[in-house]
Order: C-alpha cells, then structure tokens, then sequence
C-alpha cells in the first residue's frame, strides 16, 4: 500500500517533533503493509510554512534512519498546501512541492467550514496548467457534509477526492463516516490515507480503512484507491 497524506517529518509542521518519532511511526506503517509514504507537511497556510529544500532534506535524512533501523518503507517529498494566489508560479518554480516532487498533481486543503469563492475556476486554472489538484480528507470539511454534491462539481471540474482513513472506520466520527460513506458508494473518492500526524491521533493505519472501503465498493476497487492510485501519481502517471 502507498499513503499519500502524512505528517511524517520531524519538527516541520503539527506532526512528530523528532526523529525518532517518525521512526516509529514508519515502523507502525510498514507494519499495516505501507510500503511507500509521502510526507506532506503543511505549507502556505499561514501557519506552518515548510520549505522545499527543508521537505527534500528531512526526507533523505528519514530515509536513511529508516535504513539503519531495517524498516522497510520508502518516504517520498510532498507537501499539503492552501489554496493562494501565485500557487502554478510556485509550484512551476519548485517553492511548492508537488506529490513526489512529480510537479503534476498537488494535495491541498480546504477551509473547514465553507468552500471559498472562486474554488471552482482555481481547480480550473491549475488543470489547464498540467496540475492535478486532489482535495485533502474531504470527508472532514463541513460544507462536504452537509452538500456532498459540491464534492461532485469540483470532480467534475478535474478535481481528485483524499479520504481519511479514521473517517472510514468511524474513530473521526459519525459526520466524517456519514459522508465518507456517500463519497465512496458515488465513486467520488480516489485516494484513502492516513493524515497521520502522530500514533495517538491520527496513527499511519490503512488497512481497516480499506476493509470498510470493500464493504461498499468491492475489494478490488478498495484496493485501487490505496494501491494502483497512489502508484499512478507517485509516478505523474493519469489514474486509469
């Protein structure tokens, strides 16, 4: 399995503040069966603004701890970004990171609460530019809850859909689940990960995710959203 959606460096953003931590998390990784994990701390939000180079750095360090303590998973650069002017500048440049620095698709994060103006000609905007956005745990903003046909316009637009894992096994809560759910059942999602951010909230675990997944959609496609499609765009590669 790929996870592309995880706080997994140390001392760059909300998730683990050291490296040892992030060890442990990856340890916890493989063992559910994670083989790759893009680290995607957050940038551009006002808050944590995680460096290229810095992402780049972290990850060939994590890497190679990795390898001396025989933890068999590969960590991949990324980054989760909001939405701002100047982001096709940004990416085109290198200041924002791509998924596996692919410079094609992008993982960004909504507001909460409501879905800014304008979204949809964004997502537009970034697709004429050869950049595939894909929304971050959708299952977790509120005006996908309560308007989950929003999710498929902005699909409809060129749009990619993330979910959580803890949205789909219920340990988010019945809202998350509840529309987690729908999103699946009206083939709406493209991705399942973590969000991992540390082993008490959101630990690095797909694999009850995916069991929930196969109850609604059939093993096969639940597989694909935590395998073959998270393969396609570590490598640039259109989901087929």
């Amino acid at each position: 399995m790929i996870d592309i959606h995880a706080h997994i460096l140390p001392s760059l953003d909300d998730g683990p503040e050291t490296i040892e931590e992030s060890v442990e998390l990856c340890k916890v990784a493989a063992n559910d069966g994670i083989k790759r994990i893009v680290a995607t701390p957050h940038s551009k939000d006002g808050v944590y603004e995680a460096k290229s180079d810095k992402i780049l750095e972290t990850v060939n360090v994590l890497n190679l701890k990795l390898k001396e303590n025989q933890i068999d998973i590969e960590v991949l650069p990324g980054s989760e970004i909001h939405i701002h002017e100047g982001l096709v500048e940004s990416i085109e440049s290198g200041e924002v990171l791509t998924i596996n620095n692919s410079g094609k698709f992008i993982l960004f994060e909504l507001p909460f609460v409501f879905i800014p103006p304008g979204t949809d000609k964004f997502i537009f905007n970034l697709k004429i530019n050869g950049i595939v956005p894909i929304i971050a745990h959708a299952e977790r903003i509120s005006a996908f809850q309560k308007n989950t046909e929003l999710v498929r316009q902005l699909v409809k637009i060129g749009a990619l859909v993330q979910v959580n894992a803890p949205g789909l096994t219920g340990q988010a809560g019945p809202r998350e689940r509840k529309c987690a759910e729908w999103l699946l059942k009206n083939r709406l999602v493209h991705f399942i990960a973590s969000d991992v951010h540390s082993l008490s909230g959101r630990p690095p675990i797909l694999s009850k995710a995916v069991e929930c997944a196969a109850r609604i959609v059939g093993e096969e496609e639940a597989r694909a959203l935590v395998c073959h499609n998270p393969e396609q765009i570590i490598n640039g590669l259109d989901i087929r």
